[in-house]
Order: C-alpha cells, then sequence, then structure tokens
C-alpha cells in the first residue's frame, strides 16, 4: 500500500487494524461491504471515513488474506 490509512497501534483497540485517525477497524469495514452495505451508505453512517479509507481497508484485508496458506480440503 502506497500510504498508511490503515495502522495497528497497541494502544489503539488493541492493536486491531484500524483507520488512521479513527477508531474504526479494519474488520468493520470488510464486514459491512460483505453484508452488502455500498460505499455511500458506510460514508453516510460513519463521517469521518472517506471513499480512500474504504478501499485501503479492503485492501489491507486482501494482503492479510494472501499471506496466509487457507487449507483446502480434498474430496474424497
Amino acid at each position: 500500500m502506497s500510504d498508511s490509512r490503515i495502522l495497528a497501534d497497541h494502544r489503539i483497540m488493541g492493536g486491531v487494524p484500524c483507520v488512521r485517525g479513527t477508531r474504526i477497524p479494519v474488520a468493520t469495514i470488510v464486514g459491512l461491504i460483505a453484508e452488502g452495505q455500498s460505499v455511500e451508505e458506510i460514508l453516510d453512517d460513519y463521517p469521518t471515513l472517506v471513499a480512500e479509507d474504504i478501499r485501503a481497508a479492503l485492501e489491507f484485508a486482501a494482503l492479510a488474506v494472501s499471506e496466509r496458506q487457507v487449507p483446502l480440503r480434498t474430496s474424497a
């Protein structure tokens, strides 16, 4: 990521990755998108966010998942 919109600081929310300058966790944003909320709805509900924050949260989540190996079950 080119800028640090997402920070994990042990003094803020116990180190959970959050949008810089807020206490809004990346997981909250990803969860809202997964529930079907639009970017506009999220921005209305969280006025301290801008669209770039949501994009950065999704990018952060994608990178976090891509760095892990997820076991795949094979069919019998």
